[in-house]
C-alpha cells in the first residue's frame, strides 16, 4: 500500500504482549489515519462508558499518509484517547519527529492498551521491541526523561514521555516529543500514567513507497515555493504565532480576566518586549519544516531566570498573561517552561488559575483555603500554584481536576467562573471577534479547542478563505464578523477541512498559510495511487468528523453540551469592546440549529441514518 508503513503495532502492558497488525486499505482509503482512524478504533474496540484510567481505555499514536514524506508539514503525530477531563473524545497532535520515525520503524499506528504492573517504558526499534524498567526516569522532568534515554540508547531515538504531572495523574497533563513539543489537550499525559507508561523511545529507517514518487516530489517542492512566496508567511519564522498578541488584541480576540473581557490592550506592548528580551530565534518542530514557527526563547531575568529551550508560543503565553492579568514577560515565560517540564497543558493550566483567581475575587476561594492570597497578576502565587497542582498538593489537587469537576466541588457560583465547554477550558481565542469561532467551540469532538478542527475566526474575522469557495464556503470579504446567519453553512465546510491535517498527519498551519483542497488532494492521489479530488476530500472530512461525533453521542453527547458559558457569550466588561453591542452572541440557538442542519443532524446533534448511510457510518450502533 503507497504513502503507507502498512502495519499497526498494539501494545498489551497488562501481558506485556506484541502483536502486529495489517492495517487494511478500506480503513486507509475511508479514514486516511490520524484521528479520525483512531476515533473509528475506539468505536469499534471499547465499550460504552470506558473509564479513561482503565485498562480498557486505548491511548493510540496515529500517523498519516503525508507523515515521513516531502509534503510540506508532515511531521505531525495525532494522540486519540477517551480523555479524563472530559469523559469524552479526546485527539491532541504534536509537531515533532516522532510520528515520521514511528512511521520509518514499520508503523502508520501504535495502539497503547492495558496497564503495566510497574513502571516501564518502550523501546521500539523497527522489529525490535522491548519492555524496560522506567524506575530510573520516575519523577525526572520531561526535558530530563528525553536526554536520559537518548543518552542511554542514542540520539537517533525519538522520544515521548510524560512528567510529573502525569505520573500524578492530572487530568490535564500532556505527552511531550522531542523535550518541548506537547500533545497538550485533554490529559493524554494521565492516560499515559494511569498505564504506568512513562516514555516509548522510537528509532526507524525504513523507506516508504510512493506510487508516483518523481511527480509527487516535483508537486511537493512546488507547493512549498508556493508558500513561501507569500509574503505573510514569511513571518511565522519571524514571529510565529506569538507575533499575533497584538493583532488579537486588537481585534477583541483575547480572553482577558478570565473571559471578562476580550481583549486588554497590552497586547502590542507584552509582544515587543518578549521579542527584544526572550525571544532568540524561530526554527522547526520537525526536520523539513519550511515554516518554522517554533519559537526558541529565554529569560536572563533574576528572579524567573529561565534557560533556552523551545515554547512559549502565542496560547501559552497568553494563558500566563491575558487570562491572569499578568503583563510581566519574563514571569510568563518561566510559567510556560515550568508547565513544559511538569508535563501540564499551558492553556488548561493558565485557565485553571485564573479560574481560581476569579474564585478567590468573589470570596469563593479564601486565602486560608488556598494557603495564600491569590490577586490577579499575582506569579509568585501563579508558580506555587503549579506546582501544586502538578504534585496536587493543598487547593493544587482540586485544580488539578480542572474547572468543571473542581467548580462542581466548590458550588456558590464557582460554576460561572468556569469557562469550559464539555470540560475542556478554553483556548486564548475569543468568538466575540468573529462568531464562526463560536461554533468550533461548541461543536468540537474535544471540548473548547480552537484548532479542533480549525479557528473559525479565522474565516470571519481574518479573512482566510482556505481555498474552499469553488466548494461553497462563501466569500470571507463578504461576510461581517459579527452576522450570525450564514455562520452554521459554513462551519460546517471549514470544519470538513479543518480535520483533514489530523487525518494525513500534516501541520494545520499548513491550510492557513495556503494549502487548498485541491493542492492536498493532488499530493495525496500521487502518493496513493487514489484518485482523489477536492470533493472526495472534504466528504472524507465529512466522515472523519461525524465518526468522532459518533463515539461521543454513545458517551451521551447531545446539544445539550454543545453551549458556550454564559460569560463567552456576553458583552465584555472592560476594554476596546466594552460598548459594541454587535459582539456579543444574540441567537446561538438559531448559529447552532443552522449548523445541525447542515451537518444532516437533528435537533438534538445526533446523525441522521440518512447521513450516516451517505458517509458509509452505518455499521455505528450508537
Amino acid at each position: 500500500m503507497y504513502g503507507y508503513a502498512g502495519k499497526i503495532l498494539r501494545i498489551d502492558l497488562t501481558n506485556s504482549l506484541i502483536k502486529k497488525e495489517v492495517l487494511k486499505e478500506k480503513d486507509a482509503r475511508e479514514y486516511l489515519g490520524g484521528s479520525a482512524l483512531a476515533a473509528k478504533i475506539m468505536l469499534e474496540e471499547m465499550s460504552k462508558e470506558t473509564d479513561p484510567f482503565s485498562a480498557e481505555n486505548k491511548l493510540i499514536f496515529a500517523t498519516g499518509p503525508f507523515v515521513g514524506t516531502v509534503a510540506p508539514g508532515s511531521g505531525s503525530i495525532n494522540v486519540s484517547f477517551k480523555s479524563p477531563l472530559t469523559g469524552i473524545f479526546a485527539d491532541s497532535r504534536a509537531g515533532s519527529d516522532f510520528g515520521p520515525v514511528l512511521k520509518k520503524a514499520g508503523y502508520d499506528v501504535l495502539i497503547i492498551e492495558g496497564k503495566a504492573e510497574k513502571p516501564v517504558y518502550l523501546l521500539i526499534d523497527e522489529d525490535k521491541i522491548e519492555f524496560l524498567d522506567a524506575n530510573e526516569i520516575m519523577g525526572l522532568s520531561t526535558s530530563e526523561k528525553n536526554a536520559y534515554l537518548k543518552k542511554k540508547h542514542g540520539n537517533d531515538y525519538e522520544i515521548a514521555c510524560i512528567g510529573p504531572a502525569g505520573e500524578n495523574l492530572v487530568l490535564y497533563s500532556v505527552i511531550m516529543f522531542d523535550g518541548d513539543r506537547a500533545a497538550g489537550r485533554s490529559g493524554g499525559g494521565a492516560v499515559m500514567g494511569s498505564k504506568n507508561l512513562y516514555a516509548i523511545a522510537v528509532r526507524g529507517r525504513k523507506n516508504i513507497e510512493i506510487y508516483n514518487k518523481d511527480e509527487f516530489t516535483k508537486v511537493a517542492r512546488d507547493l512549498a515555493k508556493k508558500l513561501l512566496s507569500i509574503p505573510g508567511n514569511l513571518g511565522m519564522k519571524e514571529d510565529g504565532t506569538t507575533g499575533d498578541l497584538a493583532k488579537c488584541d486588537n481585534a477583541g480576540d483575547w480572553p482577558t480576566k478570565n473571559w471578562r473581557s476580550n481583549s486588554w490592550g497590552k497586547g502590542q506592548e507584552i509582544y515587543g518586549k518578549f521579542k527584544s528580551n526572550n525571544l532568540i530565534s524561530g526554527a522547526p518542530c520537525y526536520k523539513g519544516c519550511i515554516l518554522q514557527c517554533k519559537r526558541v526563547v529565554k529569560s536572563d531575568s533574576e528572579k524567573w531566570k529561565t534557560p533556552v529551550h523551545g515554547g512559549a508560543e502565542y496560547e501559552s503565553i497568553s494563558a500566563f498573561t491575558a487570562f491572569i492579568l499578568n503583563d510581566d514577560n519574563d514571569a510568563a515565560v518561566y510559567a510556560t517552561y515550568l508547565c513544559n517540564e511538569y508535563g501540564l497543558d499551558t492553556i488548561s493550566a493558565g485557565a485553571a488559575i485564573a479560574f481560581a483567581m476569579d474564585c478567590y475575587e468573589n470570596g469563593i476561594l479564601t486565602g486560608k483555603d488556598i494557603g495564600m492570597d491569590l490577586k490577579w497578576g499575582d506569579m509568585d502565587a501563579t508558580i506555587s500554584l503549579l506546582k501544586d497542582i502538578t504534585f496536587r498538593k493543598g487547593i493544587g489537587n482540586l485544580l488539578a481536576d480542572g474547572v468543571l469537576k473542581a467548580a462542581k466541588n466548590l458550588g456558590h457560583g464557582a460554576e460561572e467562573l468556569a469557562i469550559h465547554v464539555k470540560g475542556l477550558e478554553g483556548a486564548a481565542h475569543d468568538p466575540r471577534s468573529g462568531k464562526a469561532l463560536a461554533l468550533t467551540y461548541a461543536a468540537s469532538n474535544v471540548g473548547m479547542s480552537h484548532i479542533h478542527p480549525v479557528e473559525g475566526m479565522a474565516y470571519d474575522a481574518y479573512k482566510v478563505d482556505f481555498g474552499l469557495i469553488p466548494y461553497g464556503l462563501k466569500d470571507p470579504n463578504q461576510v461581517d464578523r459579527y452576522d450570525e446567519k450564514g455562520k452554521g453553512i459554513a462551519s460546517k465546510i471549514l470544519h470538513d477541512y479543518g480535520i483533514i491535517p489530523d487525518m494525513i498527519g500534516m501541520c494545520k498551519f499548513y491550510i492557513y498559510a495556503g494549502l487548498t483542497p485541491d493542492d492536498l488532494a493532488l499530493e495525496l492521489s500521487l502518493l496513493t495511487g487514489w484518485n482523489v479530488d477536492g470533493k472526495e476530500l472534504l466528504r472524507i472530512g465529512e466522515r472523519g468528523y461525524n465518526v468522532q461525533r459518533l463515539y461521543n453521542v454513545r458517551e451521551g453527547i447531545s446539544r445539550k453540551d454543545d453551549y458556550l458559558p454564559k460569560r463567552v457569550l456576553s458583552k465584555p466588561e472592560f476594554g476596546k469592546y466594552s460598548n459594541v453591542d454587535e459582539c456579543t452572541i444574540k441567537d446561538f440557538d438559531f448559529m447552532l440549529d443552522e449548523y445541525y442542519e447542515a451537518r444532516g443532524w437533528d435537533k438534538n446533534g445526533i446523525p441522521k441514518i440518512e447521513k450516516l448511510k451517505e458517509l458509509d457510518l452505518d455499521w455505528v450502533k450508537v
